[in-house]
């Protein structure tokens, strides 16, 4: 009977397993990875992956991470590429076939048809001297000493090499074409991600409905217009310019203070130089404001023109960050 102790040394020497893999990993990368990276770089098509079984999940991964970032790839089953798949390559694309074995008989049935079309052959394998390795125009070389899996079967350090080895390739081509992260944005419009990334505030903020008053405005008038845009806050101008913001707070301390107040005016109730944020920034970056700020509400601006009040309430309603 496994006890408890026991399932954590088992977990921690899986992790200790496959932390010495990726050191291994680390000194492998050599000339063979640089030409690697041109030539898919180079290429004027895009990357086709080609595996099965569990390097074909990772084949998949690697696949998504690299359109994702900037480079066009696609993924074939093996199996599926027999049997007329294979069509889908065309002239100036450049296929990687992964296996860990380097023998898979697939993926080796596939090579005459590649090199007879001229198709570019990238092997990623866990044996150097391998069929799979030999036949490739370049092969990237991810030995293990063993799988962490127990019985040293199950595909555990191996897949792990894969896939650090597809990230590093993306990550690497992604730096290359100088891929910011407005691109990314571009692939990844929906989520919590792409909100991130593409909401602006002024894709958000109501520019219709602008609370504000001057400096010499009644504490009725300030009240109106606080509670008119339903905004818990009102800016305060003079000659156009903002000097103040009067939030919610502001009142509720002004009015515990004093007694006096049909003389109170917004200047007597408004906190100076308040947190701006311009209209064209992310609504992220606002979020980000308040909350490191201990604050409620922005003053939205245009340059330095009043343009409205964004308020982290209506932000969290979207439920998007």
């Amino acid at each position: 009977m496994i006890n408890s102790t026991d399932l954590i040394k088992i977990a921690q020497e899986l992790i200790s397993l496959q932390i010495a893999g990726l050191n291994n990993l680390s000194k492998r990368f050599n000339k063979e990875f640089v030409n690697v990276i041109k030539l898919i770089n180079n290429s004027k098509g895009k990357l086709v992956i080609i595996a099965l079984g569990k390097s074909g999940i990772i084949g998949k991964k690697i696949s998504a991470t690299l359109n994702s970032t900037g480079t066009s790839a696609s993924f074939i089953h093996a199996s599926d590429a027999l049997h007329g798949d294979l069509g889908s390559i065309q002239v100036g694309d450049v296929v990687m076939l992964i296996s860990k074995s380097g023998r898979t008989n697939e993926l080796l049935r596939i090579i005459p048809y590649l090199k007879k079309n001229d198709i570019p052959i990238i092997s990623l394998t866990c044996d150097h001297p391998s069929p799979l390795a030999q036949n490739s125009d370049f092969n990237l070389n991810i030995e293990i000493s063993s799988e962490a899996c127990h019985n040293n079967l199950a595909p555990t350090s191996s897949t792990t090499m894969q896939l650090v080895m597809g990230d590093v390739i993306a990550v690497c081509l992604s730096k290359i074409k100088n891929f910011r992260s407005i691109d990314f944005a571009e692939f990844h419009p929906s989520g919590t991600l792409g909100n991130k990334l593409t909401l602006k505030v002024c894709d958000f903020c109501d520019f219709k409905n602008v609370p504000k008053v001057n400096t010499h405005s009644k504490l009725s008038h300030v009240i109106i217009e606080m509670s008119k845009n339903k905004l818990g806050a009102t800016v305060v101008l003079e000659s156009n310019i903002i000097v103040g913001i009067i939030t919610d707070g502001d009142l509720r301390r002004m009015l515990e203070k004093k007694s006096d107040y049909f003389n109170i005016t917004a200047k007597d109730l408004m906190s100076s130089d308040p947190k701006k944020i311009q209209k064209d920034d992310l609504l992220y970056d606002a979020f980000l404001k308040m909350k490191n700020n201990n604050i409620t509400q922005l003053v939205v601006v245009d340059d330095e023109e009043y343009s409205g009040i964004v308020h982290i309430h209506d932000i969290l309603k979207l439920n998007v960050f």
